[in-house]
């Protein structure tokens, strides 16, 4: 799906597509609603996007290219930030109900058994975005290992269900300096507090 290239009109409708789904949901936004928000024909949406499990996969697929490049921004162009600095940036970028993974982290609960190829688009951002957190966490400490990695995909997921049910963001930081003192000074007794 590498150099996806698409006019300028179908992009319009696909940028306000994408707040619709994130704000709405993605059984809740039919075509008949995307249609009349971006005024085009549905002849027009089906031409461009011939379904609605194609529009949405390409959905998925434009917020992950914008959501890696902002990644490797973190990982690979901040040279003066340290991989502790990185790996917080990285944690805050994810768990930012506003920002950009939220959608992809929306699609894994609610498009699995309906639109799988859309599907797969989060679950292989989430694959990519593990290793990029392992290469971090192995610049921090050199005997990290890549369940850290997952331990700390899990924690941003479940920062993301925490903000969801709760709205608290104090306790985002608290979490995050947790778990990279467990990975740091891993039988010190602030790590289990």
């Amino acid at each position: 799906m590498r150099n996806l290239v698409l006019p300028t009109r179908a992009m319009q409708v696909i940028n306000k597509s994408i707040h619709l789904f994130h704000h709405f949901g993605f059984h809740t936004v039919g075509v008949d609603r995307i249609v009349k928000e971006c005024e085009i024909p549905k002849a027009t949406f089906y031409n461009y996007f011939h379904s609605k499990e194609r529009f949405i996969e390409i959905c998925l697929i434009v917020q992950k290219e914008r959501l890696k490049a902002k990644v490797v921004s973190i990982a690979e162009y901040t040279s003066h930030a340290s991989a502790r600095d990185k790996l917080k940036a990285l944690y805050f970028l994810h768990t930012d109900l506003d920002g950009l993974y939220f959608l992809l982290f929306k699609a894994i609960f609610e498009i699995k058994l309906t639109y799988s190829k859309a599907y797969q688009v989060a679950i292989k951002y989430r694959t990519w975005l593990t290793n990029e957190i392992y290469s971090q966490l192995r610049a921090l400490k050199t005997d990290a290992t890549f369940q850290h990695a997952k331990l700390f995909l899990y924690m941003i997921e479940g920062t993301i269900i925490q903000l969801l049910s709760s709205g608290q963001t104090d306790e985002r930081e608290r979490v995050l300096e947790r778990f990279l003192i467990s990975i740091i000074h891993p039988h010190s007794r602030k790590s289990l507090l």
